[in-house]
């Protein structure tokens, strides 16, 4: 049995007295003294203090939990729950892991493009008419092959592309895929953002037909067009990739947008925003408007009223990097418009309806805004041919919707 403690030294260690009886339930030492005989609600008051001050030495004491190295969710990861939430299926999984992969490749390559000789033209002419850059090749074929490798795809149509391309060697899986490989490379040289941009269509079986002769080979590649020209209204998925002071993966399954941020230190990509919802309104605009005399009447006058709207309201701010990614990352997450409107050389705009402007608006709707091509709603549109251009503005609600009353 322990020794008994003398009670002077109980008095003058009042502290541990109180540290001994936290175990007591709440009792309090009987314990008075002529000079303070009020001594059992002072012990009462430095056991709560105490007790508090203890909770808090072994909160400080305890091991903290790493939340910003260990609770990082790899797009892998964030896949496979909506897998398992029956969101998408495992084969459009594969198809959008193969995507990400595609990305990543590309990144090192535009990171390293002046390193390794792949800024400048390559010499030739794509079916837009439009100079290929070296990168424009590369980023074509690691897209293309990405794709392929992932066993889950049926056609792929490529902007650098004349046709689309069906892929033979794989019938396990047919996904429809249409890609801008590397959007705004015209930036390229000056180190200036880029991306790549894509849209997934739902698997079409009569496109993999059995491939006898040549007129049977003829067959098939016209069935893979009309596939592949579908209203944006149908994509199953779309999404970019910027490539800038940060590599960030946007994606839309049909259930919102998300932000996903390659981290170098694991080499993935992990989520970092969830649910981005653009403001319905918003003071930036981002056209060319080294266009502006090429422009109609009506829209020139929008943008007359959008940098001089008179005494009661507030210019807009001009924001316009020319890279489709750039501009439109800015938008969503900022809110106003962006514009790529027809001209007297560009009729219909410059912007291809199936690599670029449906995914966008696929996007921009999923977030809330609104995407059109000044009159009707981009994701209604029917393509008829698969480089076909459409005018773009797309953005906030409100900011879309005002420019819509301009130029009806």
């Amino acid at each position: 049995m322990a020794a008994a403690v003398p009670a002077s030294t109980q008095l003058s260690l009042p502290h541990s007295r109180s540290l001994s009886r936290l175990s007591t339930a709440g009792k309090y030492s009987d314990v008075r003294t002529p000079k303070c005989p009020h001594r059992r609600t002072l012990i009462s008051g430095t056991t709560l203090r105490i007790r508090a001050l203890a909770v808090s030495t072994m909160q400080a004491s305890a091991p903290k939990k790493k939340s910003s190295s260990y609770d990082l969710q790899p797009l892998t990861s964030w896949l496979l729950k909506q897998e398992q939430a029956g969101i998408i299926d495992a084969e459009l999984t594969i198809v959008l892991s193969s995507v990400s992969m595609a990305c990543k490749q590309i990144a090192s390559l535009v990171q390293r493009a002046g390193i390794s000789n792949l800024t400048g033209v390559q010499g030739a002419i794509n079916i837009q008419g439009e100079d290929q850059k070296k990168l424009d090749v590369v980023s074509n074929e690691v897209f293309s092959n990405c794709l392929r490798s992932s066993g889950r795809t049926g056609i792929i149509a490529s902007e650098e592309e004349d046709v689309p391309v069906a892929v033979e060697e794989s019938y396990s899986g047919n996904y429809i895929v249409v890609f801008d490989p590397l959007d705004g490379s015209s930036n390229i040289d000056a180190a200036v953002s880029t991306g790549s941009i894509f849209g997934i269509y739902s698997p079409n079986d009569e496109c993999l037909a059995d491939i006898g002769d040549d007129e049977a080979l003829d067959q098939l590649e016209q069935k893979c067009v009309v596939s592949v020209c579908q209203p944006g209204d149908n994509l199953l998925a779309a999404g970019y990739c910027m490539y800038s002071s940060s590599v960030i993966f946007v994606l839309s399954i049909g259930n919102g947008v998300h932000s996903f941020t390659l981290d170098p230190m694991y080499g993935e990509f992990v989520l970092t925003q969830q649910d981005i919802k653009i403001p319905k309104q918003g003071k930036i605009y981002s056209f060319n408007e080294g266009n502006y005399r090429l422009w109609d009447e009506k829209l020139q006058k929008y943008m007359d009223d959008l940098k001089d709207p008179g005494p009661s309201g507030k210019p807009y701010s001009a924001r316009y990097i020319g890279s489709l990614v750039g501009d439109f990352h800015r938008t969503l997450l900022y809110g106003g418009i962006y514009g790529y409107p027809r001209d007297k050389k560009s009729k219909n705009g410059k912007l291809r309806l199936l690599y670029e402007c449906a995914p966008m608006s696929f996007l921009v709707e999923q977030a809330g805004g609104k995407g059109s091509d000044g009159h009707r709603r981009i994701l209604d549109i029917q393509p008829e041919e698969i480089h076909q251009r459409v005018p773009l503005y797309i953005g906030s609600v409100e900011e879309v919707e005002k420019v819509e009353k301009y130029l009806s």
